[in-house]
């Protein structure tokens, strides 16, 4: 008899629903359990990458790469080392083997025209104060027009003079005095 009675759910349904509705009905109380379709089978010869006629995007900076300091910051670099150029005693002109100095801050303010420097222009303890400060500008100005001859903006360079307010040595003899006698490319601390 429960055959009878499912039979007569199945008529309905068939009738209500149509012919598509009854196969359904049907697969679904079989006893037979349906397998599972089998997984397509897996080829292992010459498989194509998956990024195969893509160009590779460079890589992304790492944080290293993002913070690196520029030449002006880096306590390794030339150009943070080699900072003063020197003078004789009561004179604008830099000595000749500071000339190097001159040339290589040159080169780098050149290749980076967004940097700006100053220029400071120092004098030994000797003589007046207005004359130091006098003679410091010139100094600083001495610099400022070689590094223009090396093709630096005169926009990056400004020229300024603390006369003997700012001294590197603190002593009173030719050794500190030659010390003092500098000029000095001061660049931002950014």
């Amino acid at each position: 008899m429960p055959n009878a009675a499912l039979t007569a759910v199945f008529a309905r349904i068939a009738t209500a629903a149509g012919p598509a509705a009854a196969a359904l009905a049907l697969a679904a109380c079989a006893s037979t359990p349906v397998a599972p379709p089998a997984p397509a089978p897996v080829t292992t010869a010459a498989q194509i990458p998956v990024n195969a006629g893509v160009a590779t995007p460079p890589p992304a900076a790492t944080p290293s790469m993002a913070t690196a300091l520029p030449a002006y910051l880096d306590p390794n670099s030339p150009v943070s080392q080699q900072r003063s150029v020197y003078f004789p005693f009561d004179n604008a002109a830099y000595r000749p083997q500071d000339k190097a100095v001159v040339e290589l801050q040159g080169q780098y303010l050149v290749q980076h025209p967004e940097v700006h420097v100053s220029i400071i222009g120092n004098t030994d303890e000797r003589g007046g104060s207005e004359y130091n400060l006098a003679l410091g500008e010139r100094r600083a100005q001495t610099v400022k027009s070689a590094l223009g001859l090396l093709g630096v903006k005169d926009a990056q360079v400004e020229a300024v003079s603390y006369g003997k307010e700012k001294p590197k040595a603190t002593g009173h003899d030719e050794a500190a005095w030659q010390q003092n006698r500098r000029a000095d490319f001061v660049y931002p601390a950014k």
